[in-house]
């Protein structure tokens, strides 16, 4: 089996380098030899590796992005074998797998393989969210260095920045063969269940063929941010519409930005749809 090890040297607060040699060790326990390959992200992992059977990623959502893409970019479609070591690991935690770093490489060395979906938005992939609004783009926005000091905590300070950034965007959605125009202060369009840690779409599943949308409504900013809050602590709000469709198209007459798995997203007008059972992952 051709088999890559695809590791983000910046992810898990640094951590992963020395770690290389002994999650390589652990594959070898169990036949599979593993080729360690940092990812620059600014050339294909799979260039010159176009026959990788397996390609095991060492890294956060964005990092697994990068892969993805970089797979459908080369045509290939090689199982995918996650190792978190981001912040918060959305993905990972959507398909399973487990926390620490030494027992997600064996979950993965004695998995088996499962297919789950993907997300596309004009022409490139997500593998957990795409969204824009309020605290979506909070990830961008985070120092790496921050992220690596104190993790979650990080995106809790720059959020809670970006909310006095909150404003009205006028939404013209297509859902479900449905037109709807709304003034929106958030959208996220989930194929996972969480962004940031946050459970936002908790009924959410990875292979059901049906992304899961998240929509809250613009107020007022202090009764927004409320609506909001009582959202994330699990309450239900006449102004957060929770919808399910496999294909969306998205238009505002805005130039707001987007974010896909935490790296900056496309531009509007979007079209969005869900390739269900694109992805290959053992796990």
């Amino acid at each position: 089996m051709k088999a890559l090890l695809l590791y983000n040297i910046k992810a898990g607060k640094g951590r992963i380098a020395r770690r290389i040699a002994r999650i390589v060790a652990i594959f070898e326990e169990h036949g599979i030899a593993l080729q360690p390959r940092q990812i620059s992200f600014t050339e294909n992992p799979f260039e010159g590796a176009e026959d990788t059977e397996l390609a095991v990623i060492c890294g956060g959502d964005g990092t697994i992005n990068y892969v993805v893409n970089s797979m459908f970019a080369k045509g290939i479609a090689p199982t995918l074998g996650i190792i978190p070591t981001g912040t918060a690991n959305d993905f990972a935690a959507a398909i399973g797998m487990k926390r620490r770093m030494m027992a997600a490489a064996r979950q993965i060395a004695t998995g088996t393989e499962r297919r789950v979906d993907c997300g596309e938005v004009n022409g490139s992939y997500f593998v957990n969210v795409l969204s824009f609004g309020v605290l979506t783009t909070t990830s961008q926005h985070t120092p790496d260095i921050e992220k690596h000091l104190v993790g979650k905590l990080a995106y809790i300070r720059v959020g809670a920045r970006d909310i006095f950034t909150m404003h009205r965007i006028p939404l013209f959605a297509r859902i479900n063969g449905e037109e709807h125009s709304m003034d929106a202060a958030m959208f996220l369009a989930f194929n996972g269940k969480s962004a940031g840690q946050f459970r936002l779409a908790p009924d959410a599943k990875v292979d059901d063929g049906m992304l899961d949308i998240v929509i809250l409504d613009y107020n007022n900013p202090a009764t927004t941010i409320w609506n909001m809050m009582r959202y994330l602590m699990g309450h239900k709000s006449q102004a957060v519409h929770y919808l399910r469709s496999a294909e969306i198209t998205l238009h505002t007459e805005l130039h707001e930005p987007t974010d896909v798995d935490g790296q900056p997203g496309p531009t509007f007008p979007m079209s969005i749809r869900c390739l269900h059972n694109a992805l290959k992952v053992r796990c």
